[in-house]
């Protein structure tokens, strides 16, 4: 018996040993991405303006790093909160973890070159080595043409600094190991011909991070690509009431194969009207995580695009039930 116990004990010691090696491997060869190079942006009137439009219509930084009131349909970012981060992303909403947005004012990325912003942004990776959780789709940004990324660097630089204190995000066990492996080095593109529709589409889907809502995502919080586009997944509200996102593939029963362009693009547009005003949505009504008030902000010819790629997309078959009230 005593020999059982000690061959059991050198088992129980060879495991954790293993561990051990395994957390230390994770920790010190990764995350595994090039060190910030010397780039230094010029701030110019043209580039702030072009990064404004990149933030707030396109890539909607501001969506995430401002504090949205969700006492308005769709949860329009409240006025004096730009950048400033805050927002929680936990485990009532799906996340393996709990996630905060950090402040993006010059308050909050004053000890940031603008190469380790360019390397923060496109591959997730911090200036003191620390690999983000892709919350905040890196994946996708380093995908996108460098000098669009200057523009919002140029933009977020130009933002009134605002001062806040952001906890610090935890994932949970095992996403807090495997989050080191997930950066890599991007792989950037240049921005398409406007004139190829098709292709800027695709770049400007990829850049507004369409796939992250509108794909399910498995329980360590990343998407199946095997469901991209289809919708169906699930936003909890605090209320306990749910949004869940549409199919946005050209299926015509459960998708957006019926409809046309100009339909789509007044889809977007509508919330642009002069005459509209955001209404109130009192608790447990319907109400939607998607910014449309951000996105409405789009040019028409980038709408368009948008359009005519989601158009080539597989058609895909998913209903979706877009809000479930609460049950109390």
């Amino acid at each position: 018996m005593n020999k059982l116990f000690k061959i059991l004990g050198w088992m129980l010691g060879a495991i954790v040993l293993l561990l051990l090696c395994v957390f230390a491997y994770l920790n010190i060869v990764f995350p595994k991405v090039s060190p910030a190079e010397d780039l230094k942006i010029e701030y110019t009137a043209d580039r702030i303006e072009r990064g404004a439009y990149l933030a707030n219509h396109v890539a909607v930084c501001m969506d995430c790093h401002s504090q949205r009131d969700f006492s308005l349909f769709s949860g329009p970012p409240a006025p004096g909160t730009l950048g400033k981060g805050g927002d929680r992303f936990d485990h009532g909403m799906g996340f393996p973890g709990v996630f905060y947005a950090k402040n993006i004012t010059p308050f909050g990325i004053s000890d940031y070159s603008d190469g380790e912003l360019y390397r923060l942004i496109t591959t997730g990776v911090t200036n003191d080595g620390r690999a983000m959780f892709p919350l905040m789709p890196y994946k996708y940004y380093g995908k996108m043409d460098p000098e669009d990324i200057y523009d919002i660097i140029a933009y977020i630089r130009s933002l009134p600094s605002v001062e806040s204190e952001v906890p610090d995000s935890k994932a949970d066990f095992p996403v807090s190991l495997i989050l080191n492996t997930l950066p890599k080095d991007p792989e950037p593109m240049k921005k398409p011909n406007p004139a190829d529709q098709v292709a800027y589409g695709k770049y400007l889907v990829n850049a507004s991070g369409c796939i992250e809502c509108h794909t399910q995502a498995d329980p360590q919080g990343m998407i199946i690509q095997e469901v991209a586009f289809e919708g169906g997944r699930d936003f909890p509200f605090p209320d306990g009431s749910k949004v869940t996102s549409s199919n946005i593939t050209p299926d015509p029963e459960t998708g957006i194969g019926n409809w046309d362009e100009a339909t789509f693009v007044q889809r977007f547009k509508q919330y642009t009207d002069s005459a509209y005003v955001i209404p109130q949505v009192p608790q447990g009504e319907f109400n939607t995580i998607m910014p449309w008030t951000m996105y409405a902000g789009m040019t028409e010819q980038d709408l368009k695009a948008i359009y005519a790629y989601l158009r080539t997309l597989e058609p895909k078959r998913n209903q979706v039930i877009r809000f479930t009230a609460s049950a109390n």
